[in-house]
């Protein structure tokens, strides 16, 4: 999502209508900003998105549960590829 496509509110008037402000995030799908003094300070997403972003997987983690058999992956040979270089 680009900065473009989410909207931006004030602190203030976020306070003065939090429960608008939940409902458009849920409604719209997109996240809002809140601003204080012109600087982006905080993001309102719905609950669903945060489990979402919440529960990415590390590489790590993906790495391990890949199905990947024996084969799967080239043998490394010992012949360097690199050029060569005059000192």
């Amino acid at each position: 999502m680009t900065a473009e496509a989410v909207e931006e509110i004030q602190l203030r008037d976020a306070k003065a209508s939090l429960s608008a402000v939940v409902d458009k995030v849920i409604a719209t799908h997109k996240p809002q900003v809140i601003t204080r003094h012109g600087k982006r300070e905080a993001v309102v997403i719905s609950w669903e998105d945060y489990q979402r972003l919440a529960n990415v997987p590390s590489f790590g983690r993906l790495l391990v549960s890949a199905p990947i058999e024996e084969g799967d992956i080239p043998g490394r040979t010992r012949v360097p590829h690199g050029r060569a270089v005059k000192f």
